[in-house]
């Protein structure tokens, strides 16, 4: 279906041919159609599928030529809103006396009455923010027809359920309601049930297809302390223009872009402990090519619209299901193959089964690219980036020049060689030693001697057999067959491991139903008719 089929106004057609969009996606042509007809619509859409477009295009079309608001679009997050009243403008760039603003905290509010005072018709804000503007009468909404609640699952996480009920009360009777969101929850609906019309129209969207048709997702099993280095090995051996890497934490996003700089990586950092002038400053390199890899936490990267991304990284499996959605969106857009990769722990398996059944999809294991292969291509960027540098008026090209006449042919390639090691060795973790031994392999070199540990829990504990192994697989490096001879005793417990493990469990961090587990060596291997794995 083409836009000209459902919007008549010639001027908002032209919007959308400057922005090089020619076919509908599933949400507008389902939304579009409802909303132009004064529906109230509540509708279940991931990350990337137009959404912005779905509402706001019926939106211009309603807009009458008065320097009244005549529409609101709450958003959780500055990004989110910044990046729809962008695109509200793009599209609506030749009706004049159209326009859309957009209001939200961590900016001077006074800039923001300012620009208020051009009469914007539509209005993007964050709910605390709009709060604000009303209470100070710099915002009124008696003119308001139509009220939009995106990423409205978003909100109700981060707490915004009263501010949202402050302002659906304050809203004009009556206007039309429209609300978006990845999931629909018990929240959700008791909002819909309690603000929007009785014969208010749910519209889903098929999840399954935009992450499995569009979107090659792959995990790849790693340690914790090698997930650095298994995404510098990937980049590494690919000619990836755009990247973002997703981390659950603010400091997790520091430790990764510090990383990846050490290892020569054009990147910077996103997330909600930085200004806004900062991270606008973020958002125009990485957009102007003058970065390629964004280290980035949701909170921070929610609402981003971020076009031709090559590969989403989840240096941490998400922590809520709709997340990894949200994340892998950014990838694989306007009907574009898009690429995911998970980094998965062995505690963190369980989480992905859950992520694969929530989303329905197929997430593929992909192996850590070999040392030989990744080496191969880091010698040759070197070598290139030399090249690139090389300049006969130079002042150190002439003294290079001049020492390497004084070398023969064999001390000549010896000295490349030891240069490019390096460099190599600079760009490389030199607490790791990903680049002697490689990490597919390194599970197989285990030591195979077997020590006795002891854990301060027992019977009394409620302790099973199948609990501990369950608990010891997804804290830590162990699989279940390196766990043997399991004796539960009524205050404590025994069992054995591969002795290469032993250090690392003594000095895990590990509870049972709130207990500190204490794991110490057995002084001695004591044999008794206690319940064994064994047996």
């Amino acid at each position: 279906m083409k836009f000209s089929e459902i919007i008549s106004n010639s001027l908002i057609l032209s919007g959308i041919n400057k922005m090089n969009i020619t076919e509908l996606t599933e949400v507008q042509e389902k939304v579009i159609p409802l909303a132009k007809n004064g529906s109230d619509i509540i509708c279940q859409a991931p990350t990337g599928t137009g959404k912005t477009l779905a509402f706001a295009l019926p939106i211009l079309e309603k807009i009458k030529a008065t320097n009244k608001v005549q529409a609101i679009v709450i958003a959780p997050t500055r990004e989110l809103a910044n990046q729809i009243a962008t695109d509200i403008n793009k599209v609506s760039c030749d009706m004049l006396n159209t326009k859309a603003l957009a209001v939200y905290g961590g900016e001077p509010i006074d800039k923001q009455i300012y620009n208020l005072k051009k009469k914007p018709q539509i209005i993007v804000a964050t709910p605390g923010r709009l709060i604000d503007h009303l209470e100070r009468r710099t915002i009124k909404l008696t003119d308001v027809a139509t009220v939009v609640l995106d990423e409205a699952d978003e909100m109700l996480n981060m707490g915004f359920i009263e501010d949202i009920k402050t302002i659906l009360n304050v809203c004009p009777t009556p206007h039309q309601t429209m609300l978006f969101s990845a999931t629909i929850s018990k929240d959700i609906e008791a909002i819909a049930k309690e603000f929007f019309s009785k014969d208010a129209i749910t519209i889903r969207v098929n999840t399954k297809e935009l992450t499995v048709d569009l979107i090659d997702q792959y995990y790849i099993d790693v340690k914790e302390k090698d997930k650095v280095e298994v995404i510098s090995r990937i980049l590494d051996i690919n000619d990836y223009k755009l990247v973002m890497v997703f981390c659950n934490t603010k400091k997790t996003v520091d430790e990764v872009t510090s990383g990846l700089l050490m290892r020569g990586f054009l990147v910077e950092a996103l997330h909600g402990d930085m200004r806004q002038m900062q991270r606008d400053r973020v958002m125009a390199r990485f957009k102007a090519g003058l970065i390629n890899i964004l280290v980035a936490s949701d909170v921070a990267a929610r609402g981003l619209d971020i076009n031709n991304l090559d590969v989403v990284f989840n240096f941490d499996v998400p922590q809520d299901n709709e997340y990894y959605v949200h994340r892998i969106g950014r990838t694989g857009r306007a009907n574009k193959n898009g690429l995911s990769i998970t980094l998965v722990t062995r505690s963190e398996k369980s989480h992905l089964k859950e992520i694969i059944r929530y989303a329905k999809c197929d997430i593929t294991q992909m192996m850590i690219p070999t040392v030989e292969k990744v080496t191969k291509y880091r010698v040759k960027k070197v070598i290139r980036d030399a090249l690139d540098l090389t300049n006969e008026d130079d002042l150190v090209t002439k003294y290079v020049e001049k020492e390497i006449a004084k070398l023969d042919l064999v001390d000549a390639s010896r000295l490349v060689t030891g240069l490019i090691s390096l460099e190599l060795k600079e760009k490389t973790d030199s607490s790791s030693i990903e680049l002697i031994s490689d990490i597919n392999d390194r599970s197989d070199k285990r030591s195979t001697k077997m020590v006795r540990i002891f854990v301060n829990v027992g019977k009394k504990d409620k302790l099973k057999v199948y609990n501990l192994t369950d608990l010891l697989t997804k804290k830590t490096d162990l699989s279940n067959k390196e766990i043997d001879n399991v004796e539960i005793h009524d205050n404590f417990s025994f069992f054995d491991i591969p002795e290469s493990y032993k250090t690392d469990l003594i000095n895990s961090d590990i509870e049972y139903k709130n207990i500190p587990l204490k794991f110490e060596v057995a002084k001695d291997k004591r044999k008794t008719k206690t319940k064994s794995k064994k047996n």
